[in-house]
């Protein structure tokens, strides 16, 4: 039995669709927020989005006990929080990882509507956190 279909054995079917269609305009979104935070401008505004996302993301995969999204969300909200104390622009080296992590969710959202078996392997490179967030400018 893939993802898809165990989800909609535990849980009813309007749940598991609105946690589809949700996750679905989260991973869209997360992108151009990402890019933007090169931006000093749109710093902010977007760290402050992108923490909001990440906490939802583990929210609501947490009520259905989708582990892998459990622990990447958790892992991105953490870095986000470190990140809102700063003023930004983000470093390259931040917004890279970042698009790595967007990446795993989109193919954690894609196992999910194919009904795969299991979630896709972590990409090793999202366990290198990266060490410097904000980029300084001379």
């Amino acid at each position: 039995m893939g993802l898809l279909s165990q989800l909609e054995v535990d849980y009813d079917l309007d749940i598991v669709e609105d946690f589809i269609s949700h996750y679905g305009v989260m991973c869209e979104i997360m992108e151009p927020l990402i890019i933007g935070l090169g931006n000093k401008d749109e710093y902010e505004n977007n760290i402050r989005e992108l923490f909001r996302i990440f906490h939802n993301l583990k929210s609501a995969a947490g009520f259905l006990k989708l582990d892998p999204i459990i622990k990447l969300a958790t892992l991105s909200e953490d870095i986000a929080e470190e990140a809102r104390i700063i003023e930004g622009p983000a470093t390259d080296e931040f917004i890279d990882w970042l698009l790595l992590v967007s990446d795993q969710f989109a193919k954690y959202k894609e196992d999910i509507e194919n009904d795969a078996e299991h979630f896709t392997v972590l990409n090793p490179l999202i366990i290198k956190v990266p060490i410097h967030l904000q980029r300084h400018e001379d």
